[in-house]
């Protein structure tokens, strides 16, 4: 196996532990006002406290192994999605101040904000990750000198930001399976219903955008073709 293969797999392999261990940590947050009253907001932010800032090595590693193996790779993505990757860290930032500041006060406006807070940095974090997504799959204007030869505008557009919303829809999944799993009584049957909708949503978002995908960027199945 030639080294940048095997740095590739590595790659892969790392965003893709990424997205299976963080996924479930956004999706809880996605999720927490879906909770009827403040006990069972704690017991969901406490099914993930143990995991959740582990599970942000994987990214970190990505990042640094991107840096290491294809820096120039790494240098252009940073001028395409600059804006847009400070929008994400503030975003992870905010997510984790919330979850640590919320129960510093008993006020229940105070709680609220935070909780508001959690919520909408949690799916904005899961938004921007699956707009990404979505430009890298399209391709992104870049000019002779390896740098983003775009705007802030071409990157949201409509594709782009399909996949937004389709990861938004996969992390809430993700996320209504993990707490169905570590909860029980009436709380887990009201997941049940969050569970299967959050599935039913993902699953007409996922053939829509495999429709979209297939039609506007063919490009995409070449790898799967003899």
């Amino acid at each position: 196996m030639e080294l940048q293969v095997f740095w590739f797999v590595v790659l892969g392999i790392l965003l893709t532990g990424y997205a299976i261990l963080d996924g479930f940590d956004l999706g809880v947050g996605i999720l927490h006002l879906t909770a009827k009253d403040d006990t069972e907001r704690r017991l969901a932010m406490n099914s993930i406290g143990p995991l959740w800032d582990g599970n942000e090595v994987w990214l970190v590693t990505f990042g640094g192994a991107l840096f290491s193996a294809f820096p120039h790779a790494y240098a252009t993505a940073f001028s395409g999605f600059y804006l847009p990757f400070m929008f994400l860290l503030f975003s992870l930032i905010l997510r984790a101040v919330s979850m640590e500041l919320r129960s510093k006060q008993p006020m229940r406006r105070w709680r609220s904000l935070w909780d508001f807070s959690y919520v909408g940095s949690s799916t904005v974090a899961s938004f921007l990750f699956g707009v990404a997504v979505g430009n890298s799959m399209r391709g992104l204007p870049i000019g002779a000198d390896k740098e983003f030869a775009g705007g802030f505008l071409d990157l949201v557009h409509p594709y782009a930001l399909l996949i937004g919303l389709l990861t938004v829809a996969l992390f809430a999944m993700h996320g209504s399976i993990y707490l169905y799993l570590k909860t029980e009584g009436e709380l887990q049957e009201r997941l049940k219903g969050w569970m299967w909708t959050c599935f039913g949503l993902f699953l007409t978002l996922y053939v829509f955008a495999t429709i979209v995908t297939l039609v506007s960027i063919p490009h995409a199945t070449h790898n799967l073709q003899d």
